[in-house]
This record gives C-alpha cells, structure tokens and sequence, in this order.
C-alpha cells in the first residue's frame, strides 16, 4: 500500500484516508486541487504586480500540489515527493500516459529561470503568460485524473 489508497483483486480502491501526519494524505484529493486553484490565483497576482519570483515559485508549486491529488488516485512512486519531483517525472514521461501539453507544460515550468540571481532574465508579460498556461494544463490533467477516478469529494 502507497499511503491512504490501495488496489485490491477486483480492481477496485478504498476510499481516501485522511493522514494529518502524512504529507501526502492531510488532504484529499479535491482538497489538493482547490489549494492548487489558490496558489495559482495567488501566482497570477504576483505576475500581474511583476513580482516574477512569486509567480514562478507560485506557479511550480500549484502545480506540484494538483499533481498530490492526482499522485493519491493513481499511486506512481517515480513521481516522487517534491512539487519538483512531480515535475521532472511528468516531464520525462515516456509511458504515453501523460499529454504532451502537459509534459511541456512541466518543462517550461521547470526550466524557466527563477529571476533573482546573478543572470538578468528579461521577461515579457508573454512569457508570464506561457508559464500560467502550463500551470493551467497541469492543473487540468490532474483534475481529469482526479475526477475520472470518481474519488468522492
């Protein structure tokens, strides 16, 4: 058993399991997507104040956080238990299971420089725009994921 959910001989799964102590299961998985609904709100409000730094990390991390109720239906122990651990694996993907758009959609976020350091990224409010699309797209997969797999709310 990976956490809170396990598969069983007739291919059904329990219900979730609430684990406060557990990183994974202190929230469900429609409590995942609803926090990483909010961490994109909180993101796109650092974009559109040109606080670049905020919007990335805001952007990675929702992200990560919708990938955790997707991780709790669908248990992969490759995609590790980082929000950038879930983005390097969703980006490496090759088992056909995950979209392109998504896929791409972790590369950008994951290769798009963290402005701050000692290289001057110039930034246009186009490429803030790609980096919310391909939360966006993450977000969705997760979603889907989280929903096909009729996990109650």
């Amino acid at each position: 058993m990976i956490g809170a959910r396990r598969g069983s001989e007739d291919g059904f799964s329990m219900a979730f399991v609430r684990d406060e102590t557990h990183w994974l299961f202190k929230l469900s998985p429609d409590e995942w997507i609803r926090a990483a609904l909010g961490e994109l709100r909180r993101a796109e409000a650092a974009y559109a104040k040109k606080n670049g730094r905020a919007g990335l990390a805001g952007a990675r991390r929702a992200a990560g956080m919708a990938l955790n109720g997707a991780l709790i239906v669908e248990p992969n122990e490759a995609w590790g238990r980082s929000y950038m651990d879930h983005l390097l694996a969703l980006k490496a993907d090759a088992s056909g299971m995950i979209p392109a758009r998504v896929r791409e959609g972790c590369a950008l976020l994951l290769e798009t420089p963290l402005p701050g350091g000692e290289l001057v990224a110039l930034r246009t409010a186009h490429a803030d725009e790609r980096v919310l699309e391909a939360v966006r797209d993450v977000i969705a997969h997760a979603y889907a994921v989280v929903k096909r797999s009729g996990e109650p709310s």
